[in-house]
């Protein structure tokens, strides 16, 4: 697998095919270590000789994480879970991790961030309360996101007290001492926006937050209840601190690591380590481009666990193929919100104290 180089540069007829080899090998390597995974594939009368490419092999909804811990480890192997933010007392995914398959996330998720906003570490004010990090081996999403996007972070500094109010004294003292470099700002987005954002729109003197760049994913789906638009949220930051550079995510806690990042034209990117598809709701059938599907997932990343084939709950829609404006090969797509009916989840929309 490459780690080093343009994480968007393979075109559509190569990326398939090397793509449809190694999710195959990983089917049939989570096949032969996870004892229920490989029920699974057999119920399904899965058969490798079959696949011709990476949309014919057998994907798993992404709820199944809830009911279910799949794990292609060995009992004694050492691991870490991470669990995703379940809703109204609903219940979380468990998604276990070992060492190789955590480096690997890191390693693609500095690859895939550091072509969108460069690879030098910067300050970092985490729009979020220092309870969110600890030392333990079971993680939130959120937990993980704060540790992942620290990679292009130094002086990691968070900007809400333990109750979720504004510090104020401790963003004037980070933009005081770092306000006139880059700096990295990074939070989940209904939590950025109603935590800190929202609050900062009732000072009457508004920090200069314009060398900052933010990076923000998850919770749009309470941000409409809000009537708040991506385009909406964007001009209202920009006016009331300065930040213009903004980028949105989207990802979520079975497949760690493997985020779609959102370029300059608004337009949500595929690396060379993922692929996105869209199937129709009523039989699973693939979507043409533009039209309305389910999003289905797929990783090179996970290998303590078979979680490299998601269907998720998510709608949305290609836009299209190896030409975007922005100039990064690869499948380019819009999500548009939850499927009708699909439970609630997201590691940013629940606020837990």
């Amino acid at each position: 697998m490459k780690i080093s180089g343009n994480p968007y540069g393979l075109r559509r007829e190569v990326k398939k095919k090397y793509m449809t080899e190694r999710l195959t090998d990983l089917t049939e390597y989570h096949r032969q270590r996870c004892r229920e995974y490989a029920r699974i594939l057999s119920a399904v009368g899965y058969n490798r000789n079959k696949i011709r490419g990476y949309e014919e092999l057998p994907f798993l909804p992404v709820g199944l994480f809830k009911d279910i811990r799949l794990s292609s480890l060995k009992e004694d192997e050492a691991c870490k879970t991470v669990t995703s933010s379940g809703t109204g007392g609903g219940q979380v995914s468990q998604i276990v991790l070992d060492a190789e398959t955590r480096i690997l996330q890191q390693k693609v998720l500095s690859e895939i961030v550091g072509n969108f906003i460069g690879y030098q570490r910067m300050p970092m004010l985490v729009l979020d309360s220092p309870g969110v990090v600890g030392k333990h081996n079971n993680f939130s999403a959120r937990t993980t996101a704060v540790y992942g996007f620290s990679l292009f972070g130094r002086n990691r500094t968070f900007a809400l007290r333990g109750d979720m109010s504004p510090d104020w004294e401790t963003v004037r003292k980070f933009l005081e001492k770092y306000g006139k470099e880059s700096f990295l700002v990074f939070g989940f987005t209904f939590l950025a926006w109603n935590f800190f954002f929202r609050q900062m729109e009732q000072l009457k003197e508004k920090p200069d937050m314009s060398r900052g760049i933010f990076v923000h994913g998850g919770g749009w789906k309470k941000m409409e209840k809000e009537a708040v638009s991506k385009e909406e949220f964007k001009k209202r930051i920009r006016k009331m601190c300065g930040i213009s550079r903004i980028y949105n995510y989207y990802g979520m806690a079975e497949q760690t690591g493997s985020i779609f990042m959102e370029c300059e034209y608004g337009h949500l990117h595929c690396s060379d380590y993922s692929a996105v598809l869209f199937r129709r709701a009523e039989d699973f059938s693939m979507c043409e481009v533009g039209e309305t599907g389910l999003i289905q997932v797929m990783s090179l990343l996970p290998k303590s666990y078979p979680g490299h084939n998601l269907i998720t709950e998510d709608t949305g829609w290609l836009l299209g193929l190896d030409d975007c404006p922005c100039g990064r090969k690869g499948e380019y797509f819009e999500v548009l919100g939850r499927a009708q009916n699909a439970e609630i989840r997201g590691c940013s929309d629940t606020y837990e104290p």
